[in-house]
């Protein structure tokens, strides 16, 4: 019996949890660039609401509004009330959903068979194992970043990051996950035109 067909699950499992990171992009109005580069203060939107009480929480967010007020407030951006005419609002929502993935394995990984490159091919027949498909279930999370001009309340930016949800990870883990998310998605704020 061939050695590949049975690392295939282990190989397969290895290459899906290197795959769990942290996707990021943004997108903005262009004709606000100009305005988004002369913000100097912000206020926080009222906290959001949702059914799903694993996204929607003190704790969540909590550590969302924590980790963008270090994140703008190390450069340059200065916390102030409702009242106190902010340049911008910020504001983030989230959701959770199921996602499906479906890999097809066979022994050789999608290259073709050259028995040139066989070691264990030693001149008799060969025979192909069946390929593989392995199914796998997991939950995605996504977190929105916007900022919204206060004085037109007009979205201006908003950021996206969207990673796998491990439900298992210890609480600081977790939170350690949300500040590098929120981290990403600021580091492209205030927009470079041509960059998204």
């Amino acid at each position: 019996m061939r050695l590949l067909p049975r690392l295939a699950p282990l190989l397969m499992g290895l290459a899906l949890t290197a795959c769990a990171s942290i996707d990021v992009s943004s997108n903005y109005d262009p004709g606000a660039v100009q305005q988004l580069d002369a913000y100097k203060t912000y206020a926080w939107l009222p906290q959001p609401e949702g059914s799903d009480k694993r996204v929607y929480n003190p704790i969540v967010g909590g550590e969302v509004q924590r980790a963008a007020d270090d994140y703008l407030q190390s450069h340059g951006y200065q916390k102030v009330g409702m009242g106190d005419n902010p340049d911008f609002l910020i504001g983030w929502h989230g959701a959770i959903d199921n996602k499906i993935e479906a890999d097809t394995v066979n022994s050789y990984y999608g290259y073709p068979y050259d028995p040139m490159w066989d070691p264990f091919y030693g001149g008799g027949p060969v025979v192909m194992a069946a390929p593989e498909t392995y199914v796998r279930e997991y939950e995605q999370g996504t977190l929105l970043l916007d900022i919204v001009d206060a004085r037109s309340k007009k979205l201006v930016w908003r950021g996206q990051a969207q990673s796998e949800i491990d439900d298992s990870a210890k609480a600081e883990k977790q939170q350690s996950k949300i500040t590098k998310a929120v981290t990403k998605m600021l580091e492209r704020f205030p927009p470079k035109p041509g960059k998204k």
